[in-house]
Parts: C-alpha cells; structure tokens; sequence
C-alpha cells in the first residue's frame, strides 16, 4: 500500500473533519448555545490536520520502476535549483514545498508506422527517405528504449517530460533518413537491409547516450516504395520469373537431349558387347573343332586300325546282309544265318 496516498488521504479527511466542526460550532454560537467542548474539540483537529497536511505533503513514495527528481526553492539544500541525486525507490521524505518529479526508467517503445492504429500517432507516420540513387522509401520503425538511470536529474534539466517527442521521434527520423541515403534501393530490400538496421542502431546507441537515454533495440518493422516503384519491382519480378521459365526450359531439353544420347550410347555399346561376345563364341568354337582334328588325326595316324574300328561301331546291329562296292578296301565276313548257299 502506498503510504503517501494513505497520509494524502488521512489529511484531506482530517480537513473536511475541521470543517464540520467548524460548521457545528458556528451553528450552535449563533443560537447561543454552549460551544466550549467543541471549541477544543475543533482546535484539536485543526492541529492534526495540519500535521497530517505537512506529513503527507513531505512523504514521497518511489516505485521500483521510477527514479524523483527533487525540485526544492530552498538555497540551503539546493542551490542550483534542485537536488543533484535522484530519489531512489521507496518511501522518502522532501522537505514540504518541495516538488519530486517522477520519472518512469521501465522501457518505452515509440512506434511510427504507415499503419493509422499502430504507431504513436494517428495516421500514416511512417519515415519517408531518399536512397542514395533517389528512388524514395517509406520505413515502419520501433524504438525501445529507457532512461538512464543514473541520469535522470540530467533529463529532467534538459528534456524534463518532452524527451519522447522532442528527442526521441525527431532523433530516430533523422537518423533513419540519413543512413538510408547511404545504400541503394536494391541493397535496402534485400541484402543489405541487416547493415542499414546495424548503422541505425550504432548511430541512435550513441546520440541516445549523449541525451541521457539508452537504446534497447532498432526494430525495423517494414520497407515499402511508392506505387510507381512497386510497379516497376512486380514488372521485373515477372521478367525476372519468365527468364528462369525459360532457362528451366532449355535445361530441360539439354538433359532431354543427353538422355537420348546416353541411351543410343547404351544400344550401341550392347550391340557391340554382343557382336564381339558371337565372334569370340564362333573363335573358341573353331580353335576346339581343330583341336579335336588334331586329336583324331594323331590318333589314327599312331592306330590305324581305329578307323576300321569306328565304322564298324557305326553299323546298325541288325544288319544281315551288305552289298560293298567292289573298289572297297574292307572286307568282312558275312553273319551266319543257318542257310547254305548252293
């Protein structure tokens, strides 16, 4: 519970006490009634809304997330104008007269966007700027940042409560724009949009610091151009896709083509395999054919009665009766039958 508000309340009902009492004792004089118990009783509280009045007009409470800077017209404690220490959180006492000014160090975002619900103002406050080959942008930004917490007194002499849009919105359109200058259009939109978020952020880090203020982060929400650049951009898009169509299409036809060729490369190449395959077939077949003369050749001339031997192997084993030429270099008995011959 914050005991400021508690004392600031205690003493505005100590003052409507006071005035009730009041109230009562004038009612009751003027009838000429009796008026001595109250009159004690309205001194009294009189006296307790006064101290009550000093007590919560000199208590200050300090939330975790906020810092105070005293500001005191009182030569003997502060002679500049005010206290050179920031009151720190929790419940601290000023001297009454004095005035605290709260300040908030939890992180602020300042949103400036082409969208009319987004941004910090309404309607379209997106960054306008110039690339550095004079196509124009439009940039969505978010800053985060906080105050500094060991230099609130600073801020306050400086900025006091105006550092949101005096410092912080003019500072970060003004860098936006100056470091968007340095890139072209193309870089901005794709691969050097990581470098000019960076730049930004390391130029604000330092003008930040410099004000009393720290930077968080530089978020950079989104890059849009001007319809007629969009225009050009889907055109060369489209160009830019058909071309692709068309290499797609002729690499197609090149592996459609070696396709083919490996193909007949493969029938030729089997044709091959199958002719050099017969011939080599018909060479073992011949070579085995002359060694098998060869063989017989040897045999018959070391056994000449071999070849009586095979022909005879030849003759059917029903053979009774054969007529020879008479040129015939054989001679056999004819079989025996049981029948003379006259």
């Amino acid at each position: 519970m914050n005991i400021a508000l508690l004392f600031q309340g205690l003493a505005s009902l100590s003052w409507f006490a006071f005035i009730v009492v009041l109230g009562i004792v004038i009612m009751r004089a003027s009838r000429k009634q009796p008026t001595k118990g109250l009159t004690s009783l309205l001194i009294g509280v009189l006296i307790f809304a006064l101290v009550i009045s000093v007590i919560s007009a000199g208590i200050v409470f300090i939330e975790p997330n906020e810092r105070a800077v005293v500001v005191s017209p009182y030569g003997f404690r502060a002679p500049n104008g005010y206290l050179e220490e920031a009151l720190t959180p929790g419940l601290r006492w000023i001297v009454p007269g004095e005035n605290a000014r709260i300040y908030s160090i939890s992180r602020q975002t300042y949103t400036m966007s082409a969208a009319s619900a987004e941004g910090n103002i309404v309607g379209d406050d997106s960054i306008r700027a110039r690339t550095k080959d004079g196509q124009e942008v439009f940039i969505d930004a978010s800053v985060i940042f906080q105050v500094d917490s060991s230099k609130v007194t600073q801020l306050h002499i400086e900025w006091a409560n105006r550092y949101r849009d005096e410092l912080v919105r003019p500072t970060t359109r003004g860098i936006v724009r100056d470091i968007a200058s340095q890139y072209g259009i193309e870089e901005i939109v794709s691969t050097e949009r990581a470098s000019l978020e960076s730049a930004i952020t390391e130029s604000m880090e330092e003008k930040f610091l410099e004000n009393n203020l720290i930077l968080v982060d530089f978020v950079l929400r989104d890059i849009h151009f001007s319809a007629e650049y969009a225009v050009a951009v889907e055109q060369k898009q489209i160009a830019e896709q058909q071309a692709q169509q068309a290499k797609f299409v002729v690499e197609s036809k090149k592996q459609e083509a070696e396709q083919a060729r490996q193909v007949a490369q493969g029938v030729a190449d089997a044709a091959v395999i199958a002719a050099q395959g017969e011939a080599d077939a018909r060479l073992i077949q011949a070579e085995a054919e002359a060694a098998a003369l060869e063989l017989i050749n040897n045999a018959i001339k070391n056994n000449p009665d071999l070849l009586t031997y095979q022909y005879i192997e030849k003759l059917g084993p029903n053979i009774d009766v054969m007529l020879l030429p008479n040129d015939s270099p054989f001679l056999f008995p004819l079989p025996e039958t049981g029948v003379t011959v006259p």
